[in-house]
């Protein structure tokens, strides 16, 4: 038997495996990449026999792969918090899904382990932009506030590290990352001791810094649409920076565009943290479009569907002004 995990490369999919991994440890072939980068089943050789877990990525986008896994016989567990559509009947099919507002992955296989590794759920919902629930769970642990706060940290750190529009954008591969937070059974422990932590929270505090100097390309009370230049730097950092917008003025809508290799751009949106909607159905109308409620994105819109994107954004969220 083979084992597989396959795992968005985000601070959701990364702590959700690990937390699965200090209750149930094993040797596995890791399959990841960049946040975008979620058509992985279809780069999972498993066979008869053969057992893969998979975190974080759409059933929608697997489909195809997912059901050709299960026809080759292979177990699949399934964990998920995006729109996924109908979860494909099967006896090999173990599927947690789960796309309402305010749950994450991470957050699932909590719920799942009854909370063996609860701190590390809380680094993923930080990362996922999912405070309330974080301090949630916090609060069963008793978490003084400065502990709150490094852990909110750390789910920034990881999390920053997966936005890029190819692996060379990032500074180090998901896999190798996780690699490296699985060492460590304490997130604290992992603050202390690990360098990375260090320099991924460098890299994305001076990559912040030059967002933060950049002007709305347009602004409206409904929200705001950003586009960062074309430089490696601002396509790490627009995760992060859209989080942060989002949690600064809870009330408004926000869209963090870059530029893609296609002459057009990547898009990430960010729905109103005070009425988490809107999003998905935003990016779902444009092709290539997709996620969750509260958050969504665009892999490619092209240069000249630019004004119909701002125009759209208004409306889809001017109702909640």
């Amino acid at each position: 038997m083979a084992y597989f995990d396959v795992f968005n490369g985000d601070a959701d999919g990364i702590c959700s495996l690990h937390q699965l991994r200090l209750s149930d440890p094993r040797p596995a072939t890791l399959v990841t990449g960049p946040k975008r980068d979620i058509a992985l089943l279809q780069r999972t050789p498993a066979g008869a026999g053969d057992s893969v877990t998979v975190l974080d990525i759409s059933i929608d986008v697997n489909r195809e792969a997912l059901l050709a896994l299960l026809a080759r016989g292979a177990r699949v567990d399934y964990f998920d918090h995006h729109g996924s559509g109908k979860t494909p009947p099967h006896p090999l099919l173990h599927a947690c899904i789960e796309p309402a507002p305010g749950i994450c992955t991470a957050l699932l296989v909590d719920r799942f382990l009854q909370g063996a590794h609860r701190d590390w759920a809380i680094v993923g919902a930080f990362g996922d932009n999912m405070a309330a629930p974080a301090r949630r769970l916090a609060a069963l642990l008793g978490l003084d506030a400065s502990r709150l706060a490094a852990l909110q940290t750390l789910g920034t750190c990881i999390n920053y590290n997966a936005y890029g529009n190819s692996v060379d954008d990032l500074y180090i591969h998901p896999a190798q990352l996780y690699l490296k937070v699985q060492r460590y059974v304490d997130p604290f422990a992992f603050m202390a001791q690990e360098p990375l932590f260090a320099h991924l929270r460098t890299l994305q505090d001076e990559d912040l810094a030059r967002a933060r100097r950049l002007a709305p390309h347009a602004r409206w009370r409904s929200g705001s649409v950003f586009i960062l230049p074309d430089a490696a730097w601002s396509r790490r950092v627009r995760g992060v920076f859209g989080n942060e917008l989002a949690t600064g003025e809870r009330t408004r809508a926000h869209a963090v565009l870059t530029p893609d290799a296609q002459d057009g751009f990547v898009v990430s949106v960010r729905a109103p943290l005070a009425r988490p909607v809107g999003a998905d159905r935003l990016c779902n109308a444009f092709p290539s479009g997709g996620g969750r409620p509260a958050a969504a994105g665009i892999n490619h819109l092209p240069a000249g569907e630019l004004d119909n994107f701002v125009h759209a954004f208004d409306a889809a969220f001017m109702a909640d002004c």
